[in-house]
C-alpha cells in the first residue's frame, strides 16, 4: 500500500492507495508537511478508483449503515467510521475525487466543531483575509483573479476555522482555476462580502440576522442529522458575530478594492 501525508487546514491526513499515480494527484495542490513523519494523522483515507459513473448531478445520499456514515453520489462513495478516524473513498474520475474530498473534509470539520467550508474566494490584503461569497456565476473566481497579485487562499471553497474569539481562513486545495502559490498561509478574517455584479461599485453593511440567512446557502455541507445541523448553525452564528458582512456591488475590475476595508 502506497501512502502520502497531506495537511488541510490544521489537520494531518494520511492517504493510502495501491497505486502511486492516485496519490501523485495531490502533490501539486495539497500541502505536503516536511519532517512530519511522527505526526499522528487526524484521519486516514483509503482511495480506490473505478467506482460508479460519470457526474450526473450534485445530489448526495447521506445515511448510516453498520455503524458507518455513508455519502453516496453517482460518481463517488465515502464510507467513514462514526468517530471520523478512517474513511474509504471510492471515485469514478478526477472530478469525483475532488468533490468527494470536499464532502469528506467539510463533514470532518463540522464533526469536530472546528469550522466550515464556504462557497467563496478568499484573498489576503495586508495580512488580513477577505472572503467573497456567492453561488456559481456570482464572481468568486473573477474577484480572486482581479485581486492578484495578492495571495489567493481560495477561488472556490474557503476553509474557515471558527473559534469563540476569531475566524481564520486557511489555504484551500479545493480550487477552480487559480493554482496555489503558498500552501501554508492563513490569515484572520477581516470581512465577508456577498458578491453582486453591478454597473457601479459600492457596499452596504448587512445586519447579523440577515447575514446569517444569506450565508446559509453558501455553506458547503448541511447534514440531515440533528447534531451536525446544530453544530453548523452554531458555527455560522459565531462567524457572523465575529466578522462584518457586507453586500458588495462590483464591476469586473479591481476598483472594488477601493471600497473594501
Amino acid at each position: 500500500m502506497k501512502t502520502l501525508q497531506v495537511k488541510i487546514g490544521e489537520h494531518h491526513i494520511k492517504l493510502l492507495s495501491p497505486y502511486m499515480h492516485l496519490l501523485s494527484k495531490f502533490r501539486e495542490e495539497y500541502e505536503i508537511p516536511k519532517g512530519n513523519k511522527r505526526v499522528k494523522p487526524d484521519l486516514l483515507i483509503y482511495l480506490e478508483s473505478g467506482y460508479g459513473t460519470s457526474f450526473l448531478n450534485y445530489e448526495v445520499a447521506h445515511f448510516r449503515e453498520d455503524g458507518n456514515i455513508i455519502f453516496r453520489r453517482a460518481d463517488y462513495q465515502i464510507v467513514v467510521d462514526r468517530d471520523y478516524k478512517v474513511a474509504k473513498l471510492y471515485f469514478h474520475d478526477d472530478l469525483a475525487l475532488k468533490h468527494a474530498m470536499m464532502n469528506l473534509y467539510s463533514s470532518f470539520i463540522v464533526y469536530h466543531n472546528w469550522g466550515l467550508l464556504i462557497h467563496s474566494s478568499a484573498v489576503v490584503n495586508e495580512s488580513k483575509a477577505f472572503i467573497f461569497a456567492g453561488q456559481s456565476g456570482a464572481g468568486k473566481s473573477t474577484s480572486a483573479k482581479l485581486s492578484m497579485p495578492r495571495t489567493i487562499l481560495s477561488d472556490e471553497a474557503a476553509i474557515v476555522k471558527i473559534d469563540k474569539g476569531k475566524a481564520t481562513v486557511y489555504h484551500s486545495p479545493f480550487r477552480s482555476e487559480i493554482k496555489p502559490t503558498n500552501l501554508t498561509e492563513y490569515s484572520p478574517v477581516e470581512g465577508i462580502y456577498l458578491l453582486r455584479q453591478s454597473l457601479d461599485i459600492h457596499k452596504h453593511s448587512i445586519k447579523k440576522s440577515d447575514a446569517f440567512l444569506l450565508l446559509m446557502d453558501k455553506v458547503f455541507y448541511w447534514s440531515k442529522e440533528a447534531e451536525d445541523t446544530k453544530k453548523i448553525v452554531s458555527l455560522l452564528k459565531n462567524l457572523v458575530n465575529l466578522t462584518p458582512v457586507h453586500q458588495l456591488y462590483f464591476q469586473k475590475n479591481d476598483k472594488f478594492w477601493e471600497v473594501i476595508s
